[in-house]
């Protein structure tokens, strides 16, 4: 279920499953151009969980895989798993965690967590009064759902202010309902490299999935407005086997735990957001789904059976396979984003050179496309394409993608041409 670039690289890597020997069907729901390619896509409005079910009932679906995270806010994988459907992700309440900032960090101060001090507000006084006790640099979050935008990292008090009565003013959701502008979270500013780290759980037993690190800015050398994500590479070297064991016992493990003793057991994929401070990794925020754009990193490396992994995870049987193994290279994307995103991106401009592309090697996920009246491929989204390339480094990984970008003609796309810096800057010495 979904149609970004996250959801390509499920079902390129779910058409490879074993789960489709023998005459098995992948469906997407509603799909993209590109997805098309592996998939037959199908109309279904995923706010709908009656036609929803219905279509799984009438097709005999055994997996659901929900890609976006707002279907599952919305509790539709409560309303599968009642209707006796096979559902990779969690429940409406255990999703809580990515669909309100202010109830994780209220999990991890009863868990005993390590995050960053915070404080929980619900107006627009409030919320000024609180940047100002904690001065700057702060960051400022929308509580609810906001695509990744919601976050402000104010290094002056002008910023933080200001990041306060956008979201009280309603920018990122309703101000007088459940949405992500009626409340913000004011936290301390956590000093150190961030990175990503993704866990597969059936509810109890929680295996360690692979590491990532993005870049949300979207200029060069991280500069300019928050994104959805402007690229990513995988594996996260700075986040070392010692520092991923440490975030697994004394952060994925105890969430686990809590949320199973509160009655909100977690089923499918943690997405942990971790600063690694001088004082060890600290959690910066989670989500309840695959990254976008770390899901696509990491599927390019992952040697397991995806179909395999996500359907133990939701039949609760995870402890009885194979934990997923993953390629020793690199996977390196770069997003292609539409002319002025993250603002109102433009749209409906021709992409040409797709063949070319990923004739060297390379692999282009769709995230924005639609298919115009001509058979033409057209940009219709902020961030539009993903081009993903393999290399024995960061450096290599890193030379491959844009070589494949550089073969694209789509004049109404930009990206960055630093995804990776830091590493690559590291390998370089």
């Amino acid at each position: 279920m979904g149609s970004g670039g996250r959801e390509h690289a499920l079902a390129w890597k779910l058409a490879q499953s074993s789960l489709l020997a023998g005459g098995g069907t992948l469906y997407a729901a509603p799909g993209n151009p590109g997805i098309s390619q592996h998939a037959t896509c199908v109309g279904l409005d995923v706010t709908d969980h009656g036609a929803t079910i219905a279509f799984c009932d009438e097709q005999r679906i055994g997996l659901v895989v929900v890609g976006p995270e707002a279907p599952l806010v919305d509790g539709l994988a409560d309303s599968l798993r009642g209707a006796g459907v096979p559902v990779f992700g969690p429940g409406q309440a255990a999703a809580q965690l990515e669909g309100s900032k202010g109830f994780t960090k209220d999990l991890c101060a009863r868990a005993g967590i390590p995050t960053g001090g915070y404080e929980r507000v619900s107006s627009e006084d409030a919320g000024l009064a609180a940047v100002r006790r904690f001065g700057a640099p702060v960051v400022i979050k929308a509580d609810g759902l906001a695509a990744g935008k919601g976050v402000t990292v104010a290094m002056d008090m002008p910023t933080a202010e200001a990041a306060i009565r956008e979201i009280f003013a309603g920018r990122f959701g309703p101000v007088d309902a459940n949405g992500a502008g009626a409340e913000a979270v004011v936290e301390e500013f956590l000093d150190g490299e961030e990175a990503s780290f993704f866990a597969l759980t059936d509810g109890a037993t929680i295996v360690p999935f692979a590491s990532a690190q993005d870049h949300k800015r979207v200029g060069d050398g991280d500069t300019g407005p928050n994104t959805g994500g402007m690229g990513a590479y995988s594996p996260a070297r700075v986040l070392t086997p010692a520092l991923q064991a440490e975030c697994m016992t004394r952060i994925i493990a105890p969430t686990v735990k809590t949320l199973s003793d509160e009655g909100m057991p977690y089923s499918g994929v943690l997405f942990l957001g971790v600063m690694l401070t001088a004082t060890g990794p600290k959690l910066i925020e989670y989500n309840c789904r695959f990254g976008d754009p770390e899901c696509q990193v990491m599927l390019m490396r992952l040697e397991s059976d995806l179909g395999e992994l996500l359907l133990a995870c939701a039949e609760n049987r995870l402890s009885a396979i194979q934990p997923p193994r993953f390629s020793d290279q690199t996977a390196l994307t770069v997003v292609m984003a539409g002319a002025g995103y993250p603002g109102e991106p433009k749209k409906g401009g021709r992409i040409d050179g797709m063949a070319a592309a990923e004739a060297t090697g390379a692999k282009v996920f769709h995230a924005g496309t639609r298919t115009g009246a001509d058979g033409a491929l057209l940009a219709h989204g902020g961030r539009v394409l993903n081009v993903t390339a393999l290399g024995r480094s960061v450096s290599e990984a890193q030379a491959a993608a844009y070589a494949a970008v550089d073969r694209l003609a789509a004049p109404d796309l930009f990206c960055r041409r630093d995804i990776g810096w830091r590493e690559v800057a590291r390998e370089r010495g």
